[in-house]
């Protein structure tokens, strides 16, 4: 439990590439077995060969808001509860992410993410209130075209009923063009690693 506890300080302050595997691990605290120990060194491991993988800030021109939102549907295989995942860029560089295990059951992969998008427009107002976003609408990268769409059209969706709260809020700031919800491919998606686990070559893309 110490361990994992130290692990959760780093990936609050400077290391969210280990968010997913962290936030796993952590839902075994109360009866660990000897795999869980064994997952926990390997981290270990890998942060010791990745000492550069930490935040860097660099000076640049712009103040634009950028955010990459993304959801594991059902993911978890002992609950199917979905995963969300979610960072967000300031001037280019990383200021806010976040992996989390979703309270309820998603009913579909639209809803997952829809949920991950009203999350973001909460830290969207946040920032405004202090200060720090320009005139420009947010850019929040979503692969899911699904999300997209209902976050863009008026028209109100039986189906999405369930979340019509999220629905109604996220679709208000894009028709107010606050937000814009412009379409990204899954091998640019940099939420990914927030999310699920990934292959190697994966993770070098998304920490890079």
């Amino acid at each position: 439990m110490s361990l994992i506890g130290k692990l959760i300080y780093l990936i609050t302050v400077t290391r969210p590439d280990i968010s997913f595997a962290v936030g796993v691990l952590s839902q075994f605290m109360q009866a660990p077995q000897k795999a869980h120990w064994d997952a926990a060194i390997r981290i270990l491991r890998y942060l010791k060969s990745a000492p550069g993988k930490g935040l860097i800030y660099r000076p640049n021109r712009h103040m634009d808001l950028v955010a990459y939102s993304d959801a594991d549907w059902a993911g978890s295989a002992s609950d199917r509860r979905s995963t969300t995942g979610y960072c967000t860029f300031v001037g280019g560089n990383l200021v806010s992410w976040r992996s989390k295990k979703q309270t309820t059951v998603a009913r579909s992969s639209d809803e997952a993410k829809y949920r991950a998008m009203a999350e973001l427009m909460w830290l969207r107002s946040l920032l405004l209130k202090m200060g720090l976003l320009v005139s420009k609408p947010m850019k929040m990268f979503c692969y899911n075209q699904a999300a997209i769409y209902i976050a863009s059209n008026p028209v109100y969706h039986e189906r999405t009923k369930h979340i019509e709260v999220d629905c109604h809020f996220v679709r208000d700031v894009v028709m107010k063009k606050l937000v814009e919800t412009p379409f990204v491919s899954p091998s640019g998606q940099l939420a990914d690693v927030l999310t699920k686990s990934l292959f190697a070559p994966n993770v070098r893309m998304c920490t890079s």
